[in-house]
C-alpha cells in the first residue's frame, strides 16, 4: 500500500511476487561444470560398472555372458537411476519438510524386522540376522533407508545455531543417532550400526559445534567403548580376536572364525599389481571358495582381476566421489543442504573405508557392503538416492540481486 498525494493508500502496481522475482530471481535448476555435482554422478556411475564387472566373476556365465547375480544386479540399475532422478527433482528443502515422517517409517521399519511375530515369509532370517522384508520382487533391508532418513532429519535439526552451540542443544542429536543404532545393532548389523557415529561427527563439525563440546563425547565414547564389549554377541567378539591374531600372522583360525578374512588376503595376494586374465580369475575366484564373494567381499574379487591398479581405481572412485560432495556443500549456501552433503559424503566415505579395511584384515569382518560395488538391490538404490541428493543440491543455485533498479510510484503520479 503506497500513500497517494491525496492521503489515501493505494495498492502499488508492483505485487509481492513481482517485487520477489525483481529483488532475488532464483536461477534455473541445472547442473554444469562449475558445480560438482557431475562428479559425484560420474563416480557412481563408474562404481556401478566396476561392481557388475567384478560379480560377473563369482558366478558361472550363461550364453549371455552373464552370471546371475550380475544380471540381476544389472536389473537393479535402471531403478536406482529413476530412484535418483526422482530424488533429484524436487528442491531439497521440499525434502527435508518431510525428513520427520520419512526418519519416522525407517525407524518403524526397523522394529517391524525385529518383531518376534513378524512372520518368516516375509521377514525372512539369514545366518540369524532379521534386516530384510521380503517384497517378493525384492527383498528391501531398512537400514539402508535408516541410514538416508538420518542424515536429512539430523541436518534439519542442525541447520538452526542454537540446536549446536550449547551442549544441551546436541542431546537430540545424539538421541537421533542412537536410536536407530541400536536397533541395527539388534538385528545384529554392527557394521551398519557404526556408520552413524562418523557421520554424526563430521555434521556437527559441519554445523559448526564448538570443540569442547565435540572433544567431551569424545572422551565419553572412548569411556564407554570397553563396556560395550560384553554385550556383543559371541561370533562378534570372536571375529575381533580373529584379526588380531591375522595381523600378528598367527593362522590357528585360518580353517574357522576368520576364513572369510585369509581366503579374501588370499585372493587380493594372487591378483598381483595389474591383475589376472578375465577367465583366469574367474577360475581363481571359484577355487577359492571365499564366502560373500559377490557381496560383502567384493573388494577382494576387483584386486584379483585387475591387481594393486584396480585396487588404486576403486579408491580413487570413492575419493571422488566425496571429494564431489564436499565441494557440493562448500558451495551450497543453504545450512540444511550443506550438511546434507556433508552427511552423504561421510557415510559413504566412512562404509568404503571400513568394508576395505575389513577385506584386507585391518578391521574386524562386519558383514558390510561396498557402495555401489557389493551385489544387493537396496544397497544399490539407497546408494544412487544418495547420488541424487548430492546433484540436487548441487543444481540449486543461489539467489542473486538484480542490478536492475526500481522504483515505487503513486498511481497517477
Amino acid at each position: 500500500m503506497i500513500g497517494a498525494a491525496d492521503g489515501t493508500a493505494r495498492r502499488s502496481p508492483w505485487s509481492e511476487a513481482r517485487l520477489h522475482r525483481a529483488a532475488g530471481r532464483a536461477r534455473p535448476a541445472r547442473i554444469t561444470l562449475r558445480h560438482a555435482g557431475w562428479l559425484t554422478l560420474g563416480a557412481s556411475l563408474g562404481l556401478i560398472a566396476l561392481g557388475i564387472s567384478s560379480i560377473n566373476l563369482t558366478a558361472g556365465v550363461g550364453a549371455d555372458g552373464m552370471g546371475a547375480f550380475a544380471r540381476r544386479q544389472l536389473m537393479f540399475v535402471p531403478v536406482g537411476l529413476l530412484a535418483a532422478a526422482i530424488t533429484a527433482t524436487p528442491h531439497f528443502r521440499w525434502i527435508g519438510r518431510w525428513s520427520g515422517p520419512l526418519a519416522g517409517l525407517s525407524l518403524a521399519s526397523l522394529l517391524f524386522v525385529l518383531l518376534p511375530v513378524a512372520p518368516d515369509w516375509l521377514v525372512t532370517p539369514r545366518n540369524g540376522a532379521r534386516r530384510w522384508i521380503n517384497l517378493g520382487v525384492a527383498d528391501v533391508q531398512p537400514s539402508e533407508l535408516a541410514k538416508i532418513t538420518y542424515v536429512l532429519l539430523l541436518a534439519r535439526y542442525l541447520r538452526f545455531r542454537k540446536n549446536y552451540r550449547t551442549l544441551r542443544g546436541l542431546a537430540p542429536p545424539l538421541l537421533l543417532t542412537f536410536l536407530p543404532m541400536g536397533l541395527i545393532v539388534v538385528e545384529p548389523d554392527l557394521g551398519t550400526a557404526l556408520l552413524f557415529l562418523p557421520t554424526l561427527f563430521a555434521v556437527l563439525i559441519a554445523a559448526g559445534a564448538r570443540l569442547k563440546h565435540l572433544a567431551l563425547l569424545i572422551l565419553a565414547a572412548s569411556l564407554l567403548a570397553p563396556a560395550m564389549y560384553p554385550i556383543l554377541k559371541p561370533h562378534q567378539r570372536a571375529r575381533v580376536h580373529a584379526m588380531w591374531n591375522q595381523l600378528r600372522g598367527d593362522r590357528s583360525t585360518a580353517d574357522t572364525i576368520n576364513y572369510q578374512g585369509f581366503q579374501a588376503i588370499t585372493l587380493i595376494g594372487a591378483g598381483g599389481v595389474t591383475g589376472l586374465d578375465a577367465d583366469l580369475s574367474r577360475a581363481v575366484v571359484d577355487s577359492n571358495n571365499l564366502p560373500e564373494d559377490h557381496n560383502d567381499m567384493i573388494f577382494a574379487v576387483i584386486v584379483n582381476r585387475l591387481g594393486l591398479l584396480g585396487a588404486a581405481l576403486t579408491i580413487a572412485l570413492y575419493l571422488a566421489w566425496v571429494a564431489g560432495a564436499l565441494l557440493v556443500a562448500g558451495a551450497c549456501k543453504d545450512p540444511f543442504g550443506r550438511l546434507v552433503a556433508v552427511g552423504l559424503a561421510a557415510m559413504v566415505g566412512s562404509q568404503a573405508f571400513i568394508n576395505i579395511a575389513m577385506t584386507v584384515g585391518l578391521a574386524p569382518i562386519t558383514g558390510m557392503t561396498l557402495p555401489f560395488v557389493s551385489y544387493g538391490g537396496s544397497s544399490l538404490v539407497a546408494a544412487l538416492i544418495m547420488t541424487g541428493l548430492v546433484v540436487n543440491i548441487a543444481m540449486r543455485r543461489p539467489a542473486y540481486l538484480s542490478r536492475r533498479s526500481f522504483e515505487f510510484r503513486a498511481e497517477g503520479a
